[in-house]
């Protein structure tokens, strides 16, 4: 049987990711980190979303991003932004991916795993540069020359099959695959009990493609518009 590492944020990518890696007939081992994230309660929805899907494990790494700050997500002295601006916007976190991906690559060769999945979208994005085509071909580069077990010939593939797709057609994809969007969450202010604001970024982005895609969004939100 082959294993992976999948990185589970608990929002609507990662979950798809995750069953996505289940349907191509990976054992999954779900990787959840607590950053200090404004938006908590998606490490709930990791943890629910993991047992939906049958991750052998799920194992939740805590680094506090709060210590540098310099995001809405990290700093709650910068509110989260409620319209879209040109450029990258406040919500990007420095380095999160790299920081998370290296987390990934560190227990994938404790597990001896060669194969890591990460959820990010190079379509419907809110323009962060670490979830780019480009960074994930350079990641993958650069953990082949990093890590002991790819010097002794045991190469590491890093999929980010959501890469060149559409929220909507993500949507879809993980309806098709019987992914439950109501146990994630997006938001990146939900409350604690997971409700969303419907106005943030990440909101905007998953109710124009459940609408897009036809389906009906079962996120919980605190508005209703």
């Amino acid at each position: 049987m082959k294993h992976a590492v999948v990185l589970l944020s608990g929002g609507l990518d990662s979950a798809t990711v995750m069953a996505l890696a289940k349907q191509q007939g990976y054992i999954c081992h779900a990787l959840s980190v607590d950053y200090g994230q404004r938006h908590f309660a998606e490490l709930a929805a990791a943890e629910r979303v993991a047992k939906a899907l049958g991750a052998i494990e799920q194992r939740v790494v805590n680094v506090d991003l709060t210590k540098f700050g310099g995001s809405a997500l990290t700093d709650m002295s910068i509110a989260v932004p409620e319209q879209t601006a040109t450029g990258i916007p406040l919500t990007y976190v420095p380095a999160r991916n790299t920081i998370m991906l290296s987390l990934a690559l560190a227990w994938a060769e404790v597990l001896q795993v060669q194969d890591i999945f990460i959820g990010v979208n190079s379509v419907d994005f809110s323009g962060y540069p670490d979830c780019r085509p480009e960074y994930i071909a350079a990641f993958e580069r650069m953990a082949n020359l990093a890590t002991k077990v790819a010097v002794e010939g045991k190469y590491l593939t890093l999929h980010a099959p959501l890469l060149r797709l559409s929220k909507a057609n993500i949507i879809k994809l993980g309806t098709e695959l019987g992914v439950d969007y109501s146990l994630t969450v997006s938001c990146y202010q939900a409350d604690s009990d997971g409700r969303a604001c419907a106005v943030c970024d990440s909101c905007q982005l998953r109710l124009a493609g459940f609408k897009s895609a036809g389906i009906i969004d079962p996120t919980r939100y605190r508005i209703v518009e």
